[in-house]
């Protein structure tokens, strides 16, 4: 059984953690306990992908969307779109920088990642998650 939930949000500092919420809602809903490992690192992936869309997003756009999909395998894919064109990248960070490490987070808790192009819409990045989410 495939299941999924989307929802948009105003680009706002204070979405990244309605978008946590949102997704930890979900995923009981879905028969997750709170201290489940995969919800953990599920919530820890949206957090990452929408604070990138907070911070670094159009100047002019005034929401994104995020979407949970528990897939039939088990895994769960975690997007979240926004109308910017630029792709993210990994960066390289200091011990002493204080930002930059969210793609590299997102690099090492998911299966794999990347950027779907939406043309003229932006792009949607996703992470996926290898778990054992119903």
């Amino acid at each position: 059984m495939v299941r999924r939930n989307s929802f948009r949000l105003p680009r706002h500092p204070a979405s990244v953690g309605l978008a946590r919420r949102r997704v930890r809602d979900h995923l009981a809903d879905w028969g997750h306990a709170g201290d489940d490992p995969a919800l953990q690192d599920a919530v820890l992936l949206v957090s990452e992908l929408a604070t990138n869309v907070v911070r670094h997003g159009p100047l002019l756009e005034r929401e994104f969307e995020v979407a949970v999909t528990a897939l039939a395998d088990g895994s769960c894919l975690i997007e979240v779109s926004d109308e910017g064109r630029v792709e993210p990248r990994l960066r390289v960070v200091t011990d002493e920088a204080e930002a930059g490490r969210g793609l590299l987070l997102v690099e090492s808790v998911a299966a794999a990642w990347g950027v779907w192009s939406r043309g003229a819409h932006g792009k949607t990045v996703w992470a996926l998650l290898q778990t054992d989410i119903p």
